[in-house]
């Protein structure tokens, strides 16, 4: 049985798995929201508003942290993070 070294919780495929997690826990937070549970039938046309969500914590802190200083991610208070959106120009 070989001993795993732990993985360093800031390489760039660690970053990438967190922000690809984060990025599915949204995507599910929302569709939850939209799924009309609790809704009435006239806001059934309505889309999610959500956009802050808690990262998943399969991650530790340093990860979340790291990511707002890459400019991938943005604090939205009380412990919630959103998607940083991307300034496209043309």
């Amino acid at each position: 049985m070989s001993e795993e070294l732990p993985e360093d919780p800031l390489s760039a495929e660690n970053l990438r798995r967190a922000m690809k997690a984060f990025k599915k826990r949204l995507k599910l937070t929302r569709l939850d929201d939209e799924s009309g549970l609790g809704h009435g039938s006239v806001d059934k046309s309505r889309g999610s508003g959500i956009v802050a969500i808690r990262p998943p914590d399969a991650y530790p802190a340093q990860v979340w942290d790291k990511l707002v200083e890459m400019g991938r991610l943005r604090r939205a208070g009380g412990g919630l993070f959103e998607l940083q959106e991307i300034q496209h120009t043309n």
